[in-house]
């Protein structure tokens, strides 16, 4: 099974920018679809973004369409999320997540891993 540590969180202010980084050991993930969800207290684990094994298709929920960009290099088993424009409704903790699936929908499984999560929070 895959270990992810993210990091790169913490606290900004509305109209920042914010870069997560998802690093992964114990295999590689060159061969898993690659994914970001965030919680937010009291609410559901959501889908945020999405990358293909290869990193030619990336998947986005519609609130951070335009703002946020997942990219991976496979080389340095990492996955990253570029975060733009934050908003207060940004504020969660994200979470990387390994062997995804991709479709009309991201959704994860019981074969998912997950890293611990990192704290996101937007001030206004």
């Amino acid at each position: 099974q895959v270990q992810l540590i993210e990091s790169g969180g913490g606290l900004v202010q509305a109209g920042g920018s914010l870069r997560l980084s998802c690093a992964a050991s114990g295999r590689t993930i060159s061969t898993y679809a690659m994914g970001w969800f965030r919680q937010a207290p009291g609410k559901e684990r959501e889908f945020v973004a999405a990358i293909n094994w290869i990193g030619s298709s990336t998947y986005y929920t519609d609130s951070v369409k335009g703002r946020f960009t997942i990219s991976r290099d496979n080389a340095k088993n990492t996955v990253y999320l570029q975060m733009n424009s934050l908003k207060p409704e940004d504020t969660a903790v994200y979470y990387c997540a390994a062997d995804v699936i991709l479709g009309t929908r991201v959704v994860h499984t019981g074969r998912t891993s997950w890293g611990q999560g990192t704290q996101v929070t937007v001030s206004s």
